[in-house]
């Protein structure tokens, strides 16, 4: 059975006349064995244990399970179906419980196709489909039709369709921060401000141009990313736990006895450096695998759809798609290790649709950590910027923002320091008070790092933040991507007379902060940004009817 060719999109054709769609048949292999891997480990202590035991019944569940995920995987191929006209994309699916999903196409904020190694064995991807929206139903998923298909409907769908552009598509505008031209409605922009990116969709598409690829040179940033050690504990916990379920004794092995019996006669300093080396080695190997399967044949590429597109993956291929006039700014994030020990950092998009800052688990990531003016040459590339975006030189904070830091970091190293000085009092040991002057020591080059980091800037096109020591961020956001602002002060706050504030966009995570500002420069920093709303709530400066003086000023 062959998919049948797919109905043109965008041709003005009434919603009911769009032939429903089924998915690929070749999801009838591939259904039943993704559940079928899931349950492996489960399946595989039932047969043990049942053969082992002499007692079939485990073997004959285990025999079940298989036949119950098979079917469920027949009727999923046969309930499921979708369909896209040129207003909403639609999926039924489900027997019992029946799902009817509707995802309006001038919502749509980003493609994402994703191809398992059993979905590429087989020709097949997943298209995920985002609204920009927190909620777990606010898109949907076509898991899966063939590659073709999915490459077919990443540029559909991330076009705006023919007819919700009106007549006045012949127009193009150019944003301000540079991100080129497209086909725009009216007012250049769609209800949520967003420019359309338009363009047959049915067409063969010419190659994009290509901005970046892999250098493995940045191998040497795996072992320093804190998701790759958190993966391979992870993955460490679940082996053990596979070990203990089938009964299965590491001591056992061949040469185990051998092994304990040189540590246990060893002296204890040298047991702890053998663990310790063995610990390490283990997390940095597993780290570079992880490196390689995650960011393996990446590229960034610039599409001729006005789209942003990141392809990367070994095992799993990926390929997220974002729209230029849907990047509202960039982020250059740099964690403590790999700023420190490698000089790296990693650039990520702050788009429409991109909710959070997932920039390391790769959802925004325009690439893998590399050097640190490499990132930011990709974030002033992605933007289409002729300078630096993200880099160069910012405003200082005021010197209240370093006390508030210092107090912050050395407070609470205070109090375990404080704990182990009364324990030592007591028990007249020398151990304690080196442990508690260590973390002192090491609070205050901390807090000066936090800020040292802290700055702000404000450009012809982008407002620029910094801020963070152990995750420094640098975030440039579109002066017209700014919808509002936000201010807070915490009692703390209040005492040292500062203020953190708030940038709101409705990219990334819905705001860009700006730390410990001084009160007056927030203002002027508003007002230079959005103007006309500030305006309202200035107080005009008033004059001196005796002598002309100013007395006071908002």
């Amino acid at each position: 059975m062959t998919e049948p060719d797919a109905p043109a999109v965008g041709t003005g054709t009434p919603p009911d006349e769009v032939e429903w769609r089924r998915l690929p048949v070749q999801m009838l292999l591939v259904g039943p064995a993704t559940a079928l891997l899931r349950l492996a480990p489960a399946l595989v202590v039932l047969v043990l244990f049942g053969a082992g035991s002499g007692n079939s019944t485990q073997v004959w569940i285990a025999g079940a399970a298989v036949v119950v995920t098979v079917a469920a995987g027949v009727v999923r191929w046969r309930t499921t179906r979708y369909r896209i006209t040129d207003e909403r994309v639609e999926l039924h699916s489900g027997l019992l419980i029946r799902q009817r999903r509707s995802v309006p196409r001038d919502r749509i904020r980003t493609v994402d196709l994703t191809a398992p190694l059993l979905h590429r064995i087989v020709g097949l991807s997943v298209v995920k489909v985002g609204s920009g929206q927190s909620r777990s139903d606010a898109g949907l998923d076509l898991d899966a039709v063939t590659t073709d298909e999915a490459e077919r409907l990443r540029r559909e769908l991330l076009a705006r369709p023919a007819t919700a552009a009106g007549p006045a598509t012949a127009a193009a505008g150019t944003d301000p921060g540079g991100t080129g031209t497209a086909p725009v409605g009216v007012d250049g922009r769609d209800a949520d401000g967003n420019g359309s990116a338009g363009g047959p969709a049915d067409q063969e598409e010419p190659a994009g141009e290509e901005l970046d690829r892999i250098d493995w040179s940045s191998l040497r940033y795996a072992p320093l990313t804190v998701s790759s050690l958190a993966a391979i504990g992870a993955l460490a916990g679940a082996g053990w736990n596979l070990l203990n379920e089938t009964g299965l004794d590491p001591r056992t092995l061949p040469g185990a006895d051998t092994v304990a019996g040189e540590l246990a006669t060893a002296p204890v300093w040298a047991t702890v450096l053998v663990a310790v080396g063995a610990l390490l080695l283990v997390m940095v190997v597993g780290s570079i695998v992880l490196f390689v399967e995650r960011w393996w044949d990446y590229r960034l590429s610039r599409e001729p759809d006005g789209t942003l597109r990141v392809r990367r993956g070994l095992l799993t291929k990926r390929s997220l798609s974002v729209s230029e006039q849907r990047l509202r700014g960039v982020t250059v994030s740099e964690p403590l290790l790999v700023r420190a020990l490698g000089g790296g950092a990693q650039a990520g998009a702050l788009a429409v649709g991109l909710a959070g800052d997932d920039a390391d688990s790769g959802s925004g990531a325009l690439g893998p950590p590399v050097r640190r003016a490499h990132a930011h040459a990709v974030a002033a590339t992605a933007t289409r910027a002729t300078g630096p975006v993200t880099d160069g030189p910012l405003r200082a904070h005021p010197p209240r923002a370093r006390t508030r830091r210092l107090v912050r970091a050395v407070g609470p190293a205070l109090v375990p320091a404080a704990a182990l000085g009364v324990f030592a009092w007591f028990d007249a040991a020398v151990w304690p008070v080196v442990i508690s002057a260590t973390l002192v020591l090491l609070a205050l080059p901390l807090a000066l790092d936090r800020y040292r980091a802290l700055g702000h800037r404000l450009d012809e096109h982008y407002l620029v933040a910094r801020h963070g020591s152990l995750l420094r961020t640098t975030t440039a956001l579109r002066r017209d991507g700014v919808i509002g602002w936000r201010m807070r002060q915490s009692l703390f706050q209040r005492r040292a007379g500062v203020l953190t504030l708030e940038a709101t966009t409705a990219a990334g995570g819905g705001s860009v902060q700006v730390l410990d500002l001084d009160p007056a420069d927030a203002v002027a920093l508003m007002a230079a940004v959005t103007p006309d709303p500030v305006a309202p709530f200035r107080v005009p400066p008033r004059v001196s009817d005796a002598d002309g003086s100013r007395t006071d000023c908002g």
